[in-house]
């Protein structure tokens, strides 16, 4: 299957994705501030270079795009119907990148959280920042949040 868009187009609506500063990174930033944590953004010094890095909960918060990531099981995750060959092997690296990076961020004692895109979603948005908040306070070492039906109800 051929693309709908001209290559030109194409370009200019793939460079316009960005993986800094997202609506929903903004979103869980706002929200665990407003709660009164304290974080850093983006520390290239530790693997995968971490969203939001709350080091005195010794902590990482990533937050995935349930397409880019792959979420398992999330209706986001679909493969393109075009160039499936090329976009299959993008999505393994990406999905064995990041089971590496949780790995060493183990080895390192870091605790991790994967808030996926489709928790954020306006109707999940509130209960999976409670969760995220709960799962600071814990202790608990690694935390993700499920694959959300579209219609529960929360």
């Amino acid at each position: 299957m051929t693309d709908r868009i001209d290559p030109v187009a194409r370009s200019r609506t793939m460079a316009a994705i960005r993986s800094k500063n997202t609506k929903p990174e903004k979103w869980v930033r706002s929200a665990l501030h407003q709660q009164g944590f304290r974080f850093r953004l983006h520390n290239k010094t530790l693997p995968g270079s971490p969203d939001l890095v709350l080091r005195k909960y010794h902590a990482v918060i990533f937050i995935n795009g349930c397409f880019w990531h792959q979420h398992e099981g999330c209706k986001a995750s679909h493969l393109p119907k075009s160039r499936t060959d090329f976009w299959e092997r993008k999505f393994a690296r990406n999905v064995a990148r990041d089971q590496k990076v949780l790995y060493q961020l183990k080895v390192l004692g870091w605790r991790a959280a994967i808030v996926w895109e489709c928790g954020l979603k306006k109707r999940q948005r509130e209960a999976t920042l409670q969760h995220l908040v709960a799962w600071l306070h814990s202790g608990a070492e690694y935390f993700e949040m499920p694959v959300y039906d579209e219609f529960s109800d929360l």
